[in-house]
């Protein structure tokens, strides 16, 4: 960039020095603007010449060139170099624009971590992180980035999250809290099990993401690579044929008078403002979601997410915490907490989520010396020995099972009912609970404009028509399958237009189905699944799903800037063509045409950085 910067600079000192002499004698005249030219166009023409010996005939170059070339042929020096320096002004724009473009990529790329402190013995041993391996234990000391995903195994910290999610408030760590690469750690000194290698930790998959993300074109960015093919060859054979044809037909018609607005048109016809500017949008609006813990795969999913009329929920771990808690404990005989304690005693072998959730609940050691003769029961339960009693903890069908009568009425949530020596002693209720975010976002995407909203999921029919309820969607499907899961999907696609786009939000590894056959799958990148994020064509780095709608208004911003860029470049350089094919502009208008429609489109293409207040 400093090189051509300093060529445009020369050469425009050279350019107006000749302009005010204005030397008499022609040769000098030409001499002088010549050197110029060179100075200025010498590495165009080279491309030029090198696409022409690799059949690449019909492309800027060789548009430029042969446009200057043109000029100085039939005397027209100061715009012959004038071409070409505001051509050259116009590329360096371009190159500014990408680099600042990808500087907002660049931030994120900052993530990548140096080294990691592995703890061998008592000693800690600087490593790349390529090199450590699962199991292994790191430190990570205050002000360093985190190298590799892992369990904080001692120590207290806040961590700066900003560059994986987009938000700035620094978060709270302890032992036994996941933690993930790329996050700098800001106070303490923490001690970190990996529990992933490089090569699948979080920051190395994000890089991947983005990485690769510019190689799945948008459908604009298409229609661009595609009109430029056909358009410059046509332009080119439309300029030569208004150079000679008009001279040949028409009496008095003077050659150098057609051939001069000939040059005008090529001067405009050459395709840099939409070319430039289309793949730029896109980028700038990648960049843009990615700074708000957007990931999205590639330009086409960011131009479809802008289509989509339906955006399908499942809800364990993506509308709701996917964490497990007691609600409620109704006791009949005995108190609510020697329930909860005879209960949290007979499940105290489970690692099964309801099990784990009534072990936070009681929140005491438990004693292992009360309990004996526990026996699992699939499908049904537990029963066991708890200081003398026996504990029945189980669904109905337990209950059922043992002919004890057991509470029929109606509760929301998955209901434990539990027997003390045959004698019905009540139930506990356990719920997911949904999170803080989800109102929000089932509000966000209805003012963005989205048609419906519906969620699916395994979960029984009165838990997920509550949640429906309680978040203000559409339609619920409940009691389903994976399979059952990609089934309704189908269904669902006949309810959207024909330009329309549904998409699916999810983050386990059974959501992986439906995140793959889904217009635009959206995985929750935060607590997802390996496998949901490889499926999914956009990542949600947070646990909030309004960062959806979030990504909607992106796209919608981005498209739109394309749109206009389009347009704008598109009618400009019509009404300059006809005007220049009739004679009626002169080269200072092609020129405008060309490279200052150009440098609009760019500074326009700016906008989709732009992405804080979305």
């Amino acid at each position: 960039m400093k090189k051509r910067l300093r060529k445009i600079i020369i050469a425009a000192i050279l350019y107006i020095f000749a302009a005010v002499i204005n030397l008499n004698n022609e040769w000098l005249n030409f001499a002088l603007y010549l050197i110029t030219y060179i100075i200025v166009g010498g590495d165009v023409l080279k491309k030029a010449f090198k696409n022409i010996g690799k059949a690449k005939v019909f492309d800027e170059s060789f548009l430029m060139g042969l446009a200057t070339i043109g000029a100085f042929l039939i005397g027209e020096y100061p715009e012959g170099v004038a071409v070409m320096l505001f051509y050259q002004i116009g590329e360096y724009f371009q190159s500014y624009a990408v680099n600042k473009s990808r500087k907002s990529i660049a931030d994120l790329m900052d993530i990548r971590p140096d080294y990691a402190n592995v703890k061998r013995g008592e000693e800690l041993i600087k490593v790349d992180p390529d090199e450590v391996e699962v199991g292994d234990i790191i430190v990570i000391k205050a002000g360093e980035r985190v190298p590799l995903d892992g369990k904080v195994i001692d120590g207290n910290s806040m961590v700066d999250t900003s560059a994986l999610t987009g938000e700035s408030v620094p978060r709270e760590i302890g032992v036994g809290s996941e933690i993930l690469s790329g996050c700098i750690n800001i106070n303490g000194v923490i001690t970190v099990e990996v529990t992933k290698e490089y090569d699948e930790s979080t920051v190395s998959k994000i890089l991947d993401l983005v990485e690769n993300a510019s190689s799945k074109k948008s459908n604009s960015e298409k229609f661009i690579t595609k009109f430029a093919k056909y358009y410059t060859p046509i332009v080119v054979i439309v300029a030569v044929l208004l150079a000679f044809l008009p001279a040949l037909l028409i009496k008095d018609a003077s050659f150098s008078d057609w051939l001069y607005r000939a040059l005008s048109f090529l001067v405009v016809s050459c395709p840099c403002a939409l070319v430039i500017s289309i793949p730029l949008t896109f980028f700038g609006g990648i960049g843009g979601a990615s700074k708000r813990g957007v990931l999205v795969k590639g330009s086409n999913y960011l131009e479809a997410l802008a289509e989509t009329e339906i955006v399908v929920f499942d809800k364990t771990g993506t509308l709701t915490k996917g964490v497990f808690n007691v609600q409620e404990i109704h006791s009949e005989g005995i108190s609510k907490d020697e329930l909860l304690e005879l209960t949290v005693h007979a499940e105290s072998y489970s690692n099964h989520p309801i099990s784990q959730s009534l072990k936070r609940a009681y929140a005491k050691e438990i004693d292992n010396s009360i309990i004996s003769d526990i026996e699992e029961i699939p499908g049904h339960g537990v029963t066991a020995l708890v200081n003398g009693k026996r504990v029945a903890a189980g669904n109905i069908k337990l209950m059922k099972k043992m002919n004890i009568p057991y509470y029929e009425g109606e509760v929301i949530g998955t209901v434990v009912h539990v027997a003390v020596d045959d004698k019905y002693a009540g139930y506990i209720v356990i719920s997911d609970e949904i999170k803080e975010d989800s109102v929000k976002a089932i509000k966000e995407l209805k003012a963005s404009n989205i048609k419906e909203t519906i969620m699916l999921t395994g979960d029984s029919k009165s838990v997920a028509v509550k949640v429906a309820k309680d978040l203000g969607l559409d339609k619920v499907y409940s009691e389903l399958l994976p399979g059952d899961k990609v089934d309704k999907l189908e269904e669902l696609f006949s309810k959207k237009s024909e330009k329309g786009k549904l998409a699916f939000v999810g983050d386990g590894i059974n959501d992986a189905p439906v995140l793959a056959r889904a217009d635009i799958g959206i995985a929750m990148g935060a607590l997802g699944s390996d496998a949901a994020i490889e499926a999914a064509d956009i990542v949600i780095m947070t646990d909030e799903p309004s960062k959806i709608a979030t990504a909607i208004r992106i796209s919608k911003k981005t498209k739109n800037i394309a749109y206009q860029n389009i347009a704008f470049a598109i009618g400009i350089k019509v009404l300059v063509l006809i005007l220049s094919a009739f004679g009626l502009t002169t080269m200072w208008a092609a020129i405008f045409a060309d490279v200052g429609v150009t440098i609009l489109a760019i500074l326009n293409s700016f906008r989709a950085l732009n992405v804080k207040n979305l």
